[in-house]
């Protein structure tokens, strides 16, 4: 029988035979094997709907299917699609430039943009430059609950131990410093009469050569870099309080501590900027981003450095290489989605949705006690589910959402849907929302009637 002739039941024994399972897609007891996609939509074999929150973890910022930045790689499919990565295409240049030049405007630095395939391998070159200009420093801090990605080198940043356990110590593993979660406080302090304490026991580390970090006779810290999402993705969507960062760059300054912003997942306007860190009035020394700079349609990912870092004569030709880096496709794609947020407004028009579908979650919170807290940035919003408690994380309940979710059968106005969620959170119990920014207000008005249809089926 040709492969095109098989059924979903014979495809999904091929997949338990041959696939590994290795990768995520067994998180969900029973895979679903999907068929086509549309604006913010997903389709089965069976051509059920399912309305995606999550887009791909945010690689699909600007819905599936787009057809501006579907054309321009099109184009570029039927006049350069590929060229070896050691020469130049116009788009790349464009891209880089294009990027040097929004990220100067932001926050007043010149710098350069490099290239690579994905947002690990993003994050690996991103410690690269580090550890050169910091003449092979190689001890880092990072965050408690960040993900820096799962190849070798990005593990050693991130702070899940399980990520690491398979394969034993690559590098120097990161020191890992307590986020900003004021709902879950690791110090057990309450907002606002902490007075930012966390940034207070992060500044006792350099009082003493004794703590482990600074020589104090010449004030040299053997940290290079500060590795730091500005919002937490995996870690479930933790907005920090207001003045954290410029509170923490006041300390990485004085000590001459890089500081890498994270945006793999937050950048391209998920937060209603550009990059997220401009929310927080700091500066870093390195931007990494990757997953909706092409809005996924090819891989590609990269930073953008101070200039100080990434000069030629610093980063000489080959201080890394990727055989797909800077593709003409992934380039093109990526120029067409940047001129896709400008056309579309998008600084001014997340904040205004994510403003109304966080009020609305804010109003189911009141009706359910299960819902425990509900918080965002733009269109990147939390949603943590605990016992009646408000505070007692509820994984179990979680868990059955998202797999009820899965099963496309929620009955509203006549018609069955799916619902398509992704878990995070410390305590795995929190649903982190990432919708299309493309997003239309009837389809948050359904989603909210779908979510609340779930919390009533499983928590009874």
């Amino acid at each position: 029988m040709p492969f095109t002739d098989l059924t979903t039941k014979e495809l999904l024994k091929l997949e338990a035979t041959y696939c590994s399972y290795g990768d995520t897609v067994h998180y969900l007891k029973d895979p679903i094997i999907f068929n086509r996609c549309e604006g913010s939509w997903m389709f089965d074999e069976e051509e059920r709907p399912f309305l995606d929150m999550q887009m791909w973890y945010s690689a699909v910022n600007f819905g599936y299917r787009n057809r501006e930045i579907e054309e321009a790689h099109h184009r570029q499919m039927t006049r350069l699609p590929q060229v070896a990565s050691q020469y130049l295409h116009r788009e790349k240049i464009l891209l880089s430039t294009t990027i040097a030049q929004e990220t100067e405007k932001r926050f007043g630095e010149k710098g350069r943009v490099h290239y690579n395939v994905g947002g690990a391998q993003a994050i690996e070159d991103s410690i690269k430059l580090v550890r050169n200009f910091k003449h092979g420093k190689s001890l880092m801090f990072a965050f408690m609950g960040g993900y820096h990605g799962r190849t070798l080198a990005a593990t050693e940043i991130t702070s899940s131990f399980r990520y690491r356990k398979r394969y034993g110590q690559f590098a120097n593993r990161a020191t890992f410093i307590p986020f900003p979660y004021c709902y879950r406080c690791f110090y057990e302090k309450e907002r606002p009469s902490c007075d930012y304490y966390c940034i207070k026991e992060f500044a006792r580390l350099f009082e003493t050569e004794y703590y482990g970090a600074i020589d104090k006779k010449d004030n040299e810290v053997e940290y290079a870099a500060f590795f730091a999402e500005p919002i937490q993705a995996t870690g479930g969507y933790i907005v920090p309080p207001p003045e954290y960062f410029s509170r923490l760059e006041q300390v990485l300054r004085k000590y001459n501590i890089l500081l890498v912003d994270d945006e793999i997942q937050m950048g391209f306007y998920r937060t209603g900027k550009l990059w997220a860190m401009e929310h927080f009035g700091v500066k870093p020394d390195v931007v990494a981003f990757a997953k909706s700079l092409t809005n996924g349609l090819n891989p590609l990912s990269g930073l953008w450095a101070r200039e100080e870092l990434i000069a030629p004569e610093v980063f000489p030709p080959g201080s890394t290489h990727s055989t797909f880096s800077s593709n003409p496709l992934g380039t093109a794609a990526g120029l067409a989605a940047m001129e896709y947020m400008k056309k579309h407004r998008l600084e001014e028009l997340v904040p205004e949705k994510g403003a109304y579908l966080l009020g609305r979650l804010k109003e189911l919170q009141k009706k359910y006690p299960v819902i425990g807290d509900v918080d965002g940035l733009g269109l990147a919003i939390r949603v943590e589910l605990t016992k009646p408690d408000r505070f007692t994380p509820d994984r179990e309940l979680t868990d059955a959402i998202f797999q009820e979710g899965m099963k496309g059968n929620i009955k509203v106005e006549g018609q069955e849907y799916g619902l398509v969620l992704d878990v995070g959170g410390y305590y795995k119990n929190a649903f982190t929302l990432a919708p299309a920014l493309t997003i239309a207000y009837e389809e948050m008005d359904l989603f909210l009637k779908l979510f609340e249809a779930l919390i009533k089926r499983c928590a009874a």
